[in-house]
């Protein structure tokens, strides 16, 4: 009669022998984890919705303006605007032609998509915003027609298909390019290199918003006005520079809830509790009723002194822009 610990290790033997065997038939399968199952065809149809150019991947399916510009008004328009011109801080959908190379161009389906398949896959794929993919395939068609009709690229009797769809040429379809340019090495810095410890990072959106034409005006003259309507004063003209280095992105139109600069309405309140209270929130952060205030702007290599003087600036430029609305509001 065998006693439980005799009978526990011919146990462990039985299912050491059983992993072993396991273990032998899958190690000769790199990769293989055991889990699992191959995915069938239906499961990756549901995947497999993207959209090529040349049309392959679109589904059977038609759409016209007409019935396009309805579905837009009960599903588009809340966010991107009556015409395609942008509801608040939503895209815009059309115009914007001939900006592309301006400092701040406006890229929109018509001045800047190089393929009428994109605006088809998007739509299917990612419209409307509060409820995505739940547009039929010709509704999308509809939709993409009448974008496109937005943007004058087609007219209003058009019908778009699955046919000729990949017909449609976009303005700016020789924008995009493949880079034919080799790939070339960067070799490291080996002697005489810059002390990293001097390197001070002056603004996190360098190379996204083009700032080249303040520097080009302070040299010219360090009291000029930098690009804004009124010339700040001598005590808030490195405030200007600041501001269009670090604050500008969001102060000019109002992103995320900051008051725009000179805005009576956006500054009044915040002005009569003082320079005191506007320097902590923009050195320590802010969250109000209406927005966010990030420390420093997001800008963390900014001096304490540096946010003071661009909010020094801010304070006087609204300050005049009050004054100059109350006068006229006496006139």
């Amino acid at each position: 009669m065998f006693s439980w610990h005799k009978k526990l290790a011919l146990i462990s033997i039985a299912l050491v022998f059983q992993l072993g065997i396991f273990y032998s038939v899958y190690a000769q399968e790199p990769g293989y984890y055991g889990i699992g199952r191959e995915a069938t065809e239906n499961e990756i149809a549901g995947w497999d919705i993207d959209v090529r150019p040349d049309g392959k991947g679109l589904p059977p399916g038609s759409g016209s303006v007409s019935h396009g510009e309805t579905l837009y008004e009960a599903k588009c328009a809340v966010c991107h605007g009556a015409f395609g011109e942008g509801a608040g801080r939503w895209p815009k959908l059309a115009g914007g032609f001939g900006t592309l190379k301006a400092d701040r161009p406006e890229k929109t389906v018509g001045s800047y998509w190089p393929y009428a398949s994109t605006l088809w896959d998007y739509i299917h794929r990612a419209m409307p915003f509060t409820a995505p993919q739940s547009l039929t395939h010709d509704e999308t068609y509809a939709l993409t027609a009448y974008v496109l009709y937005l943007n004058d690229i087609v007219d209003e009797e058009f019908e778009l298909t699955q046919t000729n769809l990949a017909e449609i040429e976009m303005p700016n379809k020789d924008g995009f390019f493949v880079d034919t340019r080799p790939d070339v090495e960067n070799p490291a810095c080996m002697k005489d290199c810059k002390d990293p410890s001097t390197i001070k990072i002056t603004s996190a959106i360098q190379g996204i918003t083009p700032l080249q034409h303040v520097e080009n005006r302070k040299k010219a003259n360090q009291s000029n006005t930098l690009g804004i309507e009124k010339p700040a004063s001598v005590e808030t003209a490195q405030g200007a520079l600041i501001y269009k280095n670090s604050c500008f992105i969001c102060h000019d139109q109002g992103v995320a809830g900051a008051p725009k600069l000179g805005d009576k309405s956006m500054w009044v309140k915040r002005i009569s509790q003082g320079n005191k209270l506007l320097e902590e929130h923009a050195i320590e952060g802010f969250s109000g009723e209406t927005g966010v205030m990030p420390a420093k702007g997001g800008n963390l290599a900014l001096t304490e002194q540096e946010v003071i003087e661009a909010v020094a600036y801010m304070v006087e430029q609204s300050t005049e822009n009050m004054a100059e609305k109350a006068t006229e509001n006496n006139d």
